[in-house]
């Protein structure tokens, strides 16, 4: 009796230990009574009643994510290519994700196909492969109202990868080559331009400064000899007023010497002919008053000294 009374105690302890359930973070338990929805638990620790309640699913909280496998696809211009979509979802209501659907993994997959196929098959090829984001975005809100009645929240939807044909592939190939290859040839013309506009305006810079270079010389040459010519008249000038202002002199001194205008006169002219005597001629004719005046012309001469 005592052996089968610390069995059944050992029982009764092992049944109380189940009945208590932990419900680690980013989790939630749906249990059951009878078969029926008892309820929700959340992170804690919690007890059930032994042999009529049961935990019915482990529901994980945090956002998932999956990556379904490519799917075959048909372009509005009739190209069929494989797509393979990423999803990142959370479930919102564990509840709606244990009783909406039978297999909500599954569910999601053949709506994202479907979805996918519609999206694709209203745009051409050049359009899909080039409108990812719009893609992308009409998906995410497809699946995000379709999935409501799931508890499920589908936060984004990425699409991997897009694979045409092989044949659509080779001629996207030569369609790129092509393309570089024309711009590199645009490329060099433009900068055989350039070169060539570049030299253009240095031979045009070139010309203008050598232009006014000899401007400048033929200014400055120009400068020089009409301050020559200047310096040159103002000698003379100055020459011309020394000539007056000594002859002047002279002239005072002659009269101070008590000579009368009419024999200033009469030496005045004996000077010319005595400057006339320095040329060529071989005679010169004097008249016979210059010659009486000889004598007082050297008197004079001796004075002015």
């Amino acid at each position: 009796m005592p052996t089968l009374a610390a069995v059944v105690v050992i029982i009764v302890i092992w049944i109380l230990v189940t009945c208590v359930k932990i419900v680690p973070q980013a989790q939630a338990y749906i249990v059951e009574r009878l078969g029926a929805y008892q309820g929700t638990w959340n992170v804690g620790v919690h007890f059930k009643v032994p042999f009529i309640d049961r935990v019915a699913k482990r529901v994980l909280l945090k956002e998932q994510v999956v990556d379904f496998p490519p799917q075959p696809v048909i372009t509005k211009d009739n190209v069929t290519m494989q797509i393979d979509t990423v999803i990142f979802f959370q479930i919102t209501d564990p509840k709606l994700f244990t009783y909406g659907v039978e297999n909500p993994m599954l569910a999601i997959e053949n709506l994202t196909a479907t979805t996918l196929r519609n999206i694709i098959g209203e745009l051409e090829l050049d359009e899909t492969l080039t409108s990812r984001e719009t893609i992308n975005t009409k998906m995410r809100a497809t699946l995000d109202e379709a999935t409501d009645p799931w508890g499920v929240k589908v936060n984004r939807v990425e699409v991997k990868n897009i694979m045409p044909p092989n044949a659509i592939r080779d001629a996207m190939e030569k369609q790129m080559k092509a393309e570089r290859e024309r711009r590199e040839q645009i490329l060099i013309a433009e900068g055989e331009k350039m070169s060539a506009i570049l030299k253009a305006e240095g031979e045009k810079e070139s010309a203008v400064l050598r232009a006014e270079a000899q401007k400048i010389e033929l200014v400055k040459e120009a400068e020089g000899h009409a301050e020559s010519i200047r310096l040159h008249k103002e000698a003379e000038a100055d020459g011309i007023r020394a000539q007056q202002k000594a002859e002047a002199d002279a002239v005072n001194m002659l009269k101070e010497a008590g000579l009368s205008t009419e024999q200033i006169v009469t030496l005045k002219s004996y000077e010319a002919f005595e400057k006339a005597s320095d040329g060529q001629a071989t005679k010169i004719i004097i008249p016979s008053e210059v010659q009486n005046l000889a004598s007082l012309a050297t008197t004079v001469k001796e004075i002015v000294k």
